[in-house]
């Protein structure tokens, strides 16, 4: 009986000091794994920035209010700087929205900064209906006073960050192209968060970005203009603020905006002031974009190519005929398409009417 009990005791203890044993390779375990997550925490924060926070959101599109980036720890999160009347923005979105389809469901979060350009591009349904227009289903934040914009020290359109589960800025772009380098940047640090993301394979959609030489994106108001020294090429130039009335002159200049008729020069526009006015614009390129509203009811932007109505084979995607006649309805603001054809040198004619106005064309 004495033996049979020292027995019991003996295997009650060999059991306690393996519950120990293993009970210490658990919390070793634990130890080390929140050890390794300070090092590599700490090993990245001296070698990266830290990812400055959303501030100054004024509207949310796709997203509730008060996204935050640090609520995406342990996500992969990529912020796109934009604005919907931008070109160079608007040939990145195809790429951001496939990304966003592959890989939300493994971990990625894209955030759409809009940081508008232009006055009406503040109105938060200008840019739900842009939002709606492209396609996009990730978030889209309103940055009206750039405060996001100067917290990561932003000066450009579009212009990519790719920050890890951390919170640290890994990979940035500037511009268009460079899709594949992003995406394999994605695909990397999707990885490091433990997904099997390798073995997907990299977006073939196609680089829309020009390789040719254009036409430099020209601006009509005065305070985006004149600081670019783009003054219009009548000789009595841009006069803030004031309404003139011009003439052609005889000698066109390449890569020069000319008006014909009454405008007002505006900050961000130029103004039509009376019903018969035009434009012309000498230009090298295939694709034309014009940035314009309506101050009124919705109006007529008629379009010649070299003193002729604009003909279908070269005829953008917002341009409608009727009657031999080629024109733009402009409704709302936005960028409108107006010459998709082959590359060369061309004299844009537009005729419009009273109350049109135009910020900007761009090129590609």
């Amino acid at each position: 009986m004495k033996k049979r009990m020292i027995m019991l005791i003996i295997a009650i203890l060999i059991i306690a000091g393996l519950i120990y044993y293993l009970e210490s390779l658990k919390t070793n375990s634990s130890i080390n794994t929140a050890e390794d997550l300070r090092t590599t925490s700490s090993l990245n924060e001296g070698k990266y920035t830290k990812a400055p926070e959303l501030t100054g959101i004024s509207g949310y599109i796709n997203t509730e209010e008060n996204l935050k980036i640090s609520d995406q720890k342990g996500k992969v999160v990529l912020v796109d700087f934009w604005t919907y009347t931008c070109i160079n923005c608007i040939r990145t979105l195809p790429h951001l929205i496939e990304w966003d389809k592959k890989y939300q469901d493994r971990g990625l979060v894209i955030i759409g900064v809009h940081t508008p350009e232009f006055s009406f591009e503040k109105e938060y349904e200008n840019v739900k209906d842009a939002v709606e227009k492209h396609g996009i289903e990730y978030a889209v934040v309103q940055d009206n006073d750039y405060k996001t914009w100067r917290a990561y020290k932003n000066r450009y359109w579009p212009h990519k960050y790719l920050i890890d589960s951390e919170g640290f800025i890994r990979y940035d772009h500037i511009g268009e192209g460079a899709y594949e380098e992003t995406e394999m940047k994605i695909q990397e640090l999707l990885s490091e968060i433990g997904e099997d993301v390798n073995e997907m394979e990299i977006s073939t959609l196609e680089d829309q970005t020009p390789k040719t030489q254009l036409t430099p994106e020209l601006y009509a108001g005065y305070n985006f203009a004149l600081p670019r020294l783009q003054n219009i090429g009548n000789k009595e130039g841009l006069q803030p603020d004031k309404i003139v009335s011009y003439t052609l002159s005889n000698e066109i200049k390449k890569d020069t905006i000319y008006l014909e008729g009454s405008w007002k020069s505006n900050e961000d526009n130029l103004q039509a002031t009376e019903e018969e006015s035009s434009i012309v614009l000498d230009f090298t390129a295939g694709n034309v974009n014009i940035v314009a509203n309506t101050l009124s009811e919705p109006l007529e932007l008629e379009v010649f190519i070299n003193d002729e109505y604009l003909k279908e084979e070269q005829a953008g995607t917002d341009v409608k005929f009727e009657n031999g006649k080629a024109f733009i309805l402009i409704n709302k603001p936005q960028l409108y398409n107006v010459i998709k054809g082959v590359y060369g040198n061309y004299k844009l004619t537009l005729k419009t009417q009273k109350d049109f106005t135009f910020n900007a064309f761009t090129f590609g």
